[in-house]
């Protein structure tokens, strides 16, 4: 299974789960603060249109920045290769900040995604008509049979200067959680250690089906961060059902810690705010089994493959 990009040479990674409240966005802070602890450059996408991961990372001003945003650079063909102008620098990584027009970006993908089928003879409608309803999607901006390759082509004018990109995706399914997981073929799933989880990961599987289906891709899962648990016999049995679920791939165990939840209030990954918590052990953890995953031994470039 290829995991990477060919393209730029960084190894890159969406975590992802559509359920809300499983910590996604801490988890996405964490691993990538745990990649940089490790020495790597590392680019955050917060592909969010709540903004979880700006607010969390410090940058709330970036949320409401005016024009160029993250925005434009996913639905304006003419702004795609921008993605540099709007990098924000971190002490722990690079940012691409989510701003508050990303609360209209479903509808823009939406609708390209559309226009692109169209473009295909895969429905029976004027691709003009339909870019009518959008605000930067046009006809001559859209190829292909889909439309979810935005971020996939905006990464390339930046991807090649870091060693990792970590994508945080929506907490909901549609075309951005499509857009990142098609730029990155790869995820990362962090789920809760309680029996809703069971019912969000068979979607999870079913969504990475449909979309290498529709898409034409292959996603790989890179392992599964149980998050929250607590000594309880519900959460063992929980951890458990994700072992065997995900029987090929690493199950992590993150502790309920209120140090997880102070360091988001402070703008920086745990390693950052307090690298003596045991949860540290965990988050280094998967960074050293991504850089084995990906290839990348110490001073070594990724090795990626297609």
């Amino acid at each position: 299974m290829a995991t990477g990009r060919d393209t730029t040479g960084a190894a890159c990674l969406c975590v992802t789960n559509a359920k809300g409240g499983t910590g996604k966005t801490t988890v996405a802070i964490n691993v990538a603060g745990a990649l940089n602890e490790r020495g790597h450059d590392v680019l955050f996408v917060d592909l969010d249109p709540q903004g979880n991961a700006t607010e969390g990372l410090g940058l709330a001003d970036a949320y409401d920045a005016r024009p160029p945003s993250l925005f434009d650079v996913l639905t304006d063909a003419g702004e795609r290769g921008r993605l540099a102008d709007i990098v924000i620098e971190h002490p722990e990584m690079d940012v691409v900040p989510s701003n508050i027009d990303m609360l209209q970006a479903e509808r823009e993908l939406t609708v390209a995604d559309l226009v692109a089928r169209a473009g295909e003879g895969g429905a029976d409608v004027d691709p003009a008509a339909l870019s009518s309803l959008a605000v930067n999607v046009t006809p001559e901006a859209v190829s292909g049979p889909h439309a979810l390759d935005t971020l996939d082509r905006a990464l390339d004018g930046v991807a090649g200067d870091y060693d990792y990109v970590v994508v945080d995706s929506p907490p909901f399914y549609g075309k951005l959680t499509d857009t990142g997981i098609y730029a990155t073929r790869a995820i990362l799933v962090p789920a809760l250690a309680e029996a809703t989880s069971e019912r969000a990961v068979e979607l999870l599987i079913d969504q990475m089906t449909a979309l290498e289906a529709q898409a034409d891709i292959e996603v790989e899962t890179l392992g599964v961060v149980a998050n929250r648990v607590e000594p309880t016999r519900e959460d063992e049995t929980m951890v458990e059902w994700f072992e065997e679920v995900f029987a090929d791939d690493p199950v992590w165990e993150v502790r309920k810690r209120v140090a997880l939840q102070r360091s988001f209030s402070a703008g920086e990954s745990l390693f950052a705010y307090d690298d003596s918590v045991d949860m540290t052990e965990v988050f280094a953890d998967i960074a050293a089994t991504l850089d084995e995953r990906f290839g990348y031994e110490p001073g070594a470039e990724p090795e990626v493959t297609t």
